[in-house]
């Protein structure tokens, strides 16, 4: 045992670094394959949980082809689950100097074994479209912690301060409010509209054309405030900027694909690409937040800040 944890890093390596992207790529890839569950009406390919049949656990050759992209999803969660345990032990070592990497790193494990029995619910309770808006909304909330573990790999530990004026963080924290109103909405629409996951599931019963509109709303008012921080940072030169480009210019290619959809009568492929950039826009957001605030330092008090 003591062998083993002289093995681990003593400080963020290429180990830890390696796997905080693996982290982040699975946690990513699983919404896809999440997305073709539903989106190919293989929600119910595997009718039971946790076995695929009440007879096995696997696939049967009595099932079809929705079942192997099922049962595949399930397997992803498997995935996901190795590389946070992974993730999780390579910080052990570290865990006291760097406590911020170490809980993050917790909240993903807890994250996917929760998630694997929200997936169950949702197997137990036919697709119920409320609970599989949830088990969307909570595997992206998973990606946007594993971008923060990614932000904060090359942290400072300690004592932290604003880094921006305080009404820049003010408009960066109202952005990612508005962006998670139009998030749920989209959530909602989803469930409303036709790729319910399965023939049978049933649906929100709200108007789906409408709840467009207001999925819309939000996410326009999402794209005026982005471009409002980017400008502020460009004329600061604030250490938000690079994130913020980076966020608008995902934000950009999800109104393209958003508008398409809406335009061509929301084909599965273009749904499921809006479903991973609504996950990639909320991780880009996570890291702007994270660029808010800077190590403080001994020449600079933790009383200092920027002011407005």
């Amino acid at each position: 045992m003591n062998r083993f944890i002289a093995w681990l890093p003593d400080r963020v390596d290429g180990r830890i670094r390696l796997f905080a992207w693996l982290s982040f790529i699975a946690e990513t890839m699983i919404i896809a394959t999440g997305g073709a569950v539903r989106l190919t009406g293989s929600g119910l390919g595997c009718p039971t949980w946790p076995t695929c049949t009440a007879d096995s656990l696997i696939p049967t050759e009595e099932l079809t082809y929705h079942s192997l992209i099922e049962f595949g999803n399930r397997m992803m969660t498997g995935v996901v689950g190795i590389i946070a345990l992974v993730l999780f032990v390579l910080v052990w070592r570290i865990r006291t100097e760097r406590r911020d990497l170490f809980v993050l790193t917790f909240v993903i494990g807890a994250g996917v074994v929760a998630q694997a029995i929200v997936g169950g619910i949702t197997v137990w309770t036919g697709l119920n479209p409320f609970i599989v808006g949830f088990h969307y909304l909570s595997s992206l909330l998973l990606v946007c912690v594993s971008a923060a573990i990614l932000a904060r790999l090359d942290a400072v530990p300690g004592a932290r301060e604003l880094a921006v004026p305080r009404w820049y963080a003010a408009l960066a924290h109202s952005t990612t409010a508005v962006l998670f109103v139009s998030i749920v909405f989209g959530v909602l629409t989803t469930g409303s509209g036709p790729h319910s996951g399965d023939a049978d599931a049933g649906r929100t019963g709200f108007d789906s054309e409408f709840l467009e509109h207001v999925h819309a709303w939000p996410g326009y008012a999402v794209f005026v405030l982005t471009v409002a921080l980017v400008a502020a940072a460009w004329r600061l030169r604030l250490p938000t900027l690079r994130w913020s480009i980076a966020l608008l210019a995902v934000e950009l290619v999800q109104i393209a694909v958003g508008l398409y959809q809406a335009r061509n009568g929301l084909p599965p492929l273009a749904v499921g690409v809006h479903m991973v950039l609504a996950a990639l826009t909320a991780a880009a957001m996570t890291i702007v937040v994270l660029r808010l605030k800077r190590p403080v330092t001994a020449d600079r008090p933790v009383e200092a800040s920027v002011g407005a």
